[in-house]
């Protein structure tokens, strides 16, 4: 059942934190297991990297459907309030989204996902 949550709980991260702070998170874990492990748990760096986990996971929340054949775990389907996938602007089509000149600057092609995240949070319920 534990891994069963846990692959949720991954799915559910995929589509609510973008790839900068999923990357960061990693080595957060990667550092709160090597401060717990030396017996550093009262220690402002791990009191640090807890609120950051705290404040990263208020969004990561939603439903997930998750398919169990043959001892693997396969994604289903998933939706959030949070989510930070919009299809239209992922098709890259012609619409107020995406400019198809930004590729030519990569500053405005790696902004893409914090302005579309501005945009979409507009309409997510409050997190308290």
């Amino acid at each position: 059942a534990g891994t069963i949550l846990y692959k949720a709980h991954n799915v559910l991260e995929t589509i609510t934190i973008d790839k900068d702070a999923f990357h960061f998170k990693e080595s957060v874990a990667q550092k709160m297991g090597e401060l717990v492990y030396d017996g550093k748990w009262f220690t402002p760096l791990r009191e640090a990297l807890s609120a950051f986990t705290d404040d990263l996971q208020k969004t990561v929340t939603g439903d997930v459907k998750l398919k169990l054949y043959k001892g693997n775990l396969i994604n289903a389907g998933v939706t959030s309030p949070f989510t930070l996938y919009d299809e239209q602007t992922a098709s890259f089509g012609e619409d107020d989204d995406y400019d198809q000149f930004d590729a030519n600057g990569f500053i405005n092609l790696f902004g893409l996902p914090i302005a579309e995240r501005a945009k979409l949070a507009k309409n997510w319920p409050e997190v308290k």
